[in-house]
Formats: structure tokens, sequence, C-alpha cells
């Protein structure tokens, strides 16, 4: 599957050139700095890597443009390029950053041995995140607690069922998340 993964992310940067780079422009325009958002990540057996996005903040606010681009996930285009290099999949555990992942114990930690992926059932179910932080008293200790516990388990799920067929399913709800704007459940 992954030289699959790395030529149908080919083709779609591909398709996507002329797209991405207008995007990258007016992000740049917008946020006053380059379109372009690198960050570490923990990856698959615990490696970091650089991921890449469209930035779509400017002085930790999101811009009227980054709401757009989040909205319909555009801001995620350029992880294409991860998938491409072999740094992620396309359906797999959300990377996080450095502290989180990388600090699992225990049977826990089998999260790493999975590739992270665009998309996952703990993403969608959590696909409001920020939103639903900013009504928490202390949106921290209510992350720590509560959503990444339960990413966890969603994500342990996830690498003991991986298959053809469910990541298919996966990105059919994540494409039904995007354009049809339902709510997701896992």
């Amino acid at each position: 599957m992954n030289n699959v993964e790395k030529l149908i992310a080919f083709i779609l940067l591909i398709v996507f050139f002329a797209f991405i780079v207008l995007v990258l422009i007016i992000s740049s325009a917008s946020t006053k700095s380059y379109g372009l958002f690198s960050q570490i990540r923990i990856g698959q057996f615990g490696k970091p890597f650089i991921i890449y996005k469209v930035k779509t903040m400017r002085h930790n606010r999101v811009t009227l443009f980054g709401k757009y681009l989040r909205k319909f996930k555009i801001d995620e285009l350029p992880q294409l390029f991860n998938i491409l290099i072999g740094d992620m999949s396309f359906v797999g555990p959300r990377p996080d950053v450095p502290g989180y992942y990388d600090l699992l114990r225990g049977e826990s930690r089998q999260i790493l041995n999975c590739k992270p992926g665009l998309t996952s059932l703990a993403a969608l179910k959590y696909l409001n995140e920020e939103a639903l932080l900013l009504t928490k008293d202390n949106p921290q200790e209510y992350n720590d607690t509560v959503i990444f516990p339960d990413k966890v388990k969603m994500n342990l799920d996830y690498c003991k069922k991986k298959s053809l067929r469910h990541d298919l399913y996966i990105i059919g709800l994540t494409l039904k998340a995007i354009f049809v704007k339902n709510k997701i459940t896992a």
C-alpha cells in the first residue's frame, strides 16, 4: 500500500499544484508571512518528522482566509508531500507534537507502529476540537485527561484492525464530513 499511497499523493500533488501555489500565495498575504507552516511531529516508531500545512494564523489568531482553509481542510493539502516522502499515510493516527505519543507507555505505545495519517476516526470525532476546548475552563487539562486518552483508545483500535477496506471507509467518512458537513461520531 505504501507505494500506491506515494503514487496517489504524487498524482494529487500534480493535479492540485497550481491550486496549492495559489492558496500559499493568498495565505502569505493574509498572514503577512511565508504561507507554509511546518512543525515537528512524532511519526511512526516515535521518529520526529516535519509536517507541512498552509499557514492559517497571524498573531495567534486564525485569519478569515484561514477559517475557510480549515473548514474545508485545504490547509492540510501540503501533507500530500509528507505522504510522498513516506512520513505519513492517508489514514492513520494524526501525528501529534512531542510530549504526547512519544510519551505513551504499555500497550498504548503500539500506536507508534502505525504510520500517522491525514485522517482518522479520532480526527473525525474531534473535528471541532478547537471549539470544544474553548468551552472549557482549563482546555489543556481537558485535552490531557479526556480528549487525548480517547484519541489514544480510538487510534489503538484503528491500528489493530487496519485494512484497505477500513481505510477506504474512513476516507469516505472524511469526505462526507468535509463536504456534506454531517456530524461524524465514531
